[in-house]
């Protein structure tokens, strides 16, 4: 068996140049002129999500749901046989993760689960949860690490913002044609324990996006250790999304809101991000809400305090 020291250290090496030595971002030339006002009534480009693709409304949905390029994922807990979204295919987000290792799952069960789901290399995914929950965004994140990249949206608002434009809703299982799709992992998007360990933190910052309880330790969550990762700072998934929307729909709160709040704690565009909470479920939300935003450099430690908080040479603190 040839010896997988050599792949091992290219990764490491990858995550420290990447925490050291992160160039400076570049500007938008295309930006208006902050003097520019727009006419009441029009969004200002400083409040439009620079990624504002990854994430689309109930309006694009229905008018691309027959598209043959267009294949939409029912990802809720359940629910799915009461009544979904007419052509959604179910799939649960659990089956992505390796609890043996932490990590999620090998590139050719990858490959095999989405196939079987009939994506392609070209097809545009749409993923919708129970709205203020997490599991598109994980499904989000690993078909990213998995070279999926720009071609997966999230329904803003999931499920309940269907349900409450009125739309119809279907109890038919679709016929899946098998798709043909590769993963291809991308280790720039993936911090190991490993990594942890040797980083030079001046680039980067750590995320931790549990809540406060746990973050402090109070709430051991079932784990050997409680605490946190050294230098880390916290803000919680959740924080991201309104729960207070007229229509009673959780959507993403505002791109200046969302920018503040993370800026105002650390965590800017010039460094490498590291999100991680318990099996970066809600890591991979954090992961896709700084996407939203623009940032570039993001790296959730897939492990996180599963692994981290239940090992015995890892440094925690309270």
């Amino acid at each position: 068996m040839k010896s997988k020291l050599p792949i091992l250290l290219l990764g490491l090496t990858i995550v420290l140049s990447a925490c050291s030595q992160k160039p400076a971002e570049t500007t938008n030339a295309g930006a208006p002129s902050p003097s520019a006002t727009p006419a009441k009534g029009v969004t200002k480009a400083s409040d439009t999500y620079p990624n504002a693709q990854l994430l689309t409304d109930v309006k694009w949905v229905e008018e691309h749901a027959k598209d043959a390029n267009v294949k939409i994922i029912d990802v809720r807990s359940k629910g799915y046989e009461a009544g979904h979204i007419p052509g959604a295919i179910a799939l649960n987000s659990g089956q992505l993760k390796d609890s043996k290792n932490n990590t999620v799952i090998d590139k050719d069960k990858f490959s095999e689960v989405f196939s079987n789901l009939g994506v392609n290399a070209d097809t545009t995914i749409v993923l919708y949860d129970e709205g203020n929950g997490n599991g598109a965004t994980r499904v989000f994140y690993a078909l990213e690490y998995y070279g999926h990249k720009d071609k997966v949206k999230l329904l803003n608002g999931g499920f309940p913002a269907w349900q409450a434009a009125s739309k119809d809703v279907s109890t038919d299982v679709p016929t899946v044609t098998k798709g043909q799709f590769t993963a291809v992992p991308n280790d720039k998007l993936i911090t190991t324990k490993a990594e942890l360990q040797q980083l030079n933190l001046q680039g980067c910052v750590l995320l931790d996006v549990r809540s406060a309880k746990e973050y402090t330790g109070e709430d051991l969550r079932g784990n050997k250790n409680g605490g946190h990762l050294k230098n880390a700072v916290n803000k919680e998934w959740s924080e991201a999304i309104d729960q207070n929307a007229a229509d009673g729909v959780p959507k993403f709160k505002s791109y200046p809101d969302l920018k503040a709040a993370y800026e105002n704690i650390g965590v800017v565009q010039d460094k490498t991000i590291i999100p991680y909470c318990q099996t970066n479920v809600r890591g991979a939300h954090t992961y896709f809400t700084l996407r939203l935003l623009g940032y570039s450099d993001v790296a959730p430690y897939e492990g996180s305090w599963a692994e981290w908080g239940n090992a015995d040479d890892t440094e925690i603190v309270k």
